[in-house]
């Protein structure tokens, strides 16, 4: 008998067929998803929203289809992938996984010494402090490739891509570029920051630099707002598509665009270490200021603010609730309502808002709210105003819009914005799974909405803009103004003709 042939051909299918997973493994697997779980429920701030009908997700059904796919799968890689694809279910831009770490190999390389600033050389310096143009400074719609369209600043040689456009019922528009919520995506602001300390003898130091570059920013910012009145410009678009997001700024700017008082959106943050970090510095800031303010007026909003810290602290050590249930059921939202989170204070601080004048001492002020760090700025634009946004527009940038919208001050035009809401109040805490050494980190705070709605949820567009079928980007860049000047059309006639009507607060 000939055996050698069909002998061969089993064995070659048998050694191309996938070899089941020892049961070991997938119970390794299922461990992780397990420890997964128990990190969202102690550390995610957005877990009961997504565990409610509004937000969109079923985590029940993400649960079931993780542990079928850990079950089914037969590689690590295929057990990584079903953990991958169920953080993804979240639907949450801050979820998100980290480069999974190499063992240190001993002896660990020091950690090289601070970069020197040389007084001479402003290039390397803002280089080495991290300025560089990160973020896409074109427009995220071909506003410039517009017959008529006139570029006042390139985004390059100036921090802000701006410039004005006559729409095609007559209405002067003038469009504005913020691609990132943190000057360092905007080099520019760096060496005016230089020039400026060496012009006023100052030394040039990393705190200067970063003060001065920041207030360059700001006001770069005023200015072209302000050339925009000057040029009888009757509408602004602030363009933040693909804009990812940044620091605080994003609730700070939005007072640059109207001389009316703006509510910063209620802050919360996971009822946990983090939440106790932050009351912490809260306290250490607001303790500094009362000590060293004079005014009586002043003490007394630092003592109401040490008092909701301290509020806050209390409700902070009650037991926190069970939230394994969302595992296996939806519950409508409510901030109130189960869902391990504490309220902290506002967006900018412990005030919701503090209008230029309220403090005469400029660090209770900013102790008390860091929006008073646009005082000088606000009001450079109180006409009109379109937020556009796209599915690219996350974190600060979302808070930005929102303020804008839930404050009557802007409406928003395009797509709903990407969903990730706020991130960060202290440093991140990622999970590291312990079979498959995945690293995952999740946001600590979530921010409110007026109506009460998680921001993670995004900001819908007042006026949505979908791309259509046959339509290039010029053609929908046109589209654009043709709704902004449509929608003034249609508004009220007054100075703030077009602006959205402040959202219910609850």
């Amino acid at each position: 008998m000939k055996t050698g042939r069909p002998l061969i051909v089993a064995l070659s299918l048998l050694a191309a067929s996938p070899v089941p997973a020892a049961e070991s493994s997938h119970t390794a697997w299922r461990a992780d998803l397990d420890q997964l779980e128990a990190a969202l429920e102690a550390s995610y701030a957005n877990l009961a929203w997504a565990a409610s009908p509004e937000s969109g997700v079923n985590l029940p059904a993400a649960d079931r289809r993780a542990r079928a796919a850990l079950d089914a799968a037969t590689t690590e890689d295929e057990a990584r992938a079903a953990l991958r694809a169920f953080a993804a279910s979240f639907r949450d831009g801050h979820v998100s996984e980290l480069p999974t770490l190499s063992p240190a190999a001993p002896p660990p390389e020091p950690e090289p010494e601070t970069a020197a600033l040389d007084p001479a050389d402003p290039g390397s310096g803002c280089a080495a402090l991290g300025f560089a143009a990160t973020a896409p400074i074109a427009f995220s719609l071909p506003f410039e490739s517009l017959p008529g369209f006139k570029l006042a600043g390139d985004g390059l040689s100036t921090p802000f891509r701006a410039g004005e456009i006559v729409a095609p019922d007559g209405r002067r528009i003038g469009v504005v570029r913020i691609q990132n919520f943190r000057p360092a995506p905007f080099p520019d602001v760096c060496r005016r920051a230089w020039a400026d300390l060496t012009a006023a003898g100052k030394p040039i130091t990393v705190g200067n630099l970063r003060t001065g570059a920041r207030d360059a920013w700001l006001a770069a910012l005023a200015e072209q707002l302000r050339q925009f009145r000057t040029d009888g410009v009757q509408s602004v678009i602030v363009d933040v598509g693909g804009n990812s997001g940044g620091n605080d700024s994003g609730d700070w700017m939005a007072r640059l665009f109207t001389d009316r008082p703006v509510a910063s959106a209620r802050l919360l943050m996971v009822a946990g270490p983090q939440a106790s970090t932050y009351l912490d510095e809260e306290t250490d800031a607001l303790d500094e200021a009362l000590k060293a303010a004079s005014a009586p007026e002043t003490k007394v909003a630092l003592r109401r603010a040490l008092d909701a810290v301290s509020a806050s602290r209390k409700a902070l050590a009650k037991p926190t609730c069970d939230l394994s249930w969302v595992w296996r059921e939806q519950r409508p939202w409510r901030p109130e309502a189960c869902n391990r989170l504490v309220g902290v204070g506002f967006a900018g601080g412990q005030l919701s808002d503090a209008p230029p004048g309220t403090f005469a001492d400029r660090a209770a002020a900013g102790a008390l709210s860091s929006v008073t760090t646009v005082d000088r700025w606000r009001g450079a634009w109180t006409g009109p105003v379109y937020v556009l946004t796209n599915g690219k527009t996350y974190s600060s940038a979302e808070m930005f819009a929102a303020v804008m919208r839930d404050n009557g001050v802007a409406k928003t035009i395009g797509d709903r914005t990407g969903g990730a809401g706020c991130g960060f109040m202290t440093d991140e805490t990622p999970v590291t799974l312990a079979a498959t050494r995945l690293r995952f980190r999740m946001p600590d705070c979530a921010r409110l909405r007026a109506d009460g709605t998680d921001e993670v949820a995004g900001v819908r567009p007042d006026l949505p803009l979908p791309p259509r079928e046959g339509e290039s980007e010029r053609a929908r860049a046109m589209r654009a103004l043709r709704a902004v000047s449509a929608d003034l059309a249609a508004a009220p006639s007054s100075p703030a003709a077009g602006h959205a009507r402040p959202a219910a607060r609850r």
